[in-house]
């Protein structure tokens, strides 16, 4: 599935709601695309909405809050940029292992009942071995709003 930006985060962003530079934005990981909804339901408004999370299960994973978080001015593609630190997972599965297929990026508020998907973003299949796990942001950032 390709990565997308969730109906209700398009409408948030617009309307001020979510503040991607300012806001408790975090991530989580999640399985690949047979373990969940997440990639199919992008009109879900909250994380509890989906019908299958299908967040990953591996031994030291835990969801992320992103670290650094800017929204830059892009004048020579016309966009603004959203980016933030890259993210590590360190020693992720060897008891416990899942295959990663996307990770979720969403406005934690205060539980999955209230806080906003916003982004799927997909990635390639990534088993956990117990090795470190890391996304590295696209270097034009996370989302692109043109």
């Amino acid at each position: 599935m390709a990565s997308f930006v969730y109906t209700r985060a398009k409408k948030n962003i617009g309307d001020g709601t979510i503040d991607l530079d300012t806001h408790d934005i975090r991530v989580m990981l999640l399985k690949v695309a047979a373990s969940t909804s997440c990639d199919t339901e992008a009109d879900a408004a909250t994380i509890s909405a989906f019908t299958t999370l299908g967040e990953l299960v591996a031994t030291n994973y835990a969801r992320k809050a992103l670290a650094d978080e800017a929204v830059n001015e892009d004048t020579a593609n016309d966009r603004a940029e959203f980016d933030a630190t890259d993210v590590t997972w360190t020693a992720l599965g060897g008891a416990v292992n899942d295959t990663i297929g996307a990770a979720l990026i969403y406005k934690f508020v205060t539980a999955d009942a209230d806080s906003i998907p916003i982004a799927y973003i997909d990635l390639t299949d990534t088993p956990t071995n117990g090795g470190d796990v890391s996304i590295q942001w696209n270097t034009e950032g996370i989302l692109q709003l043109t």
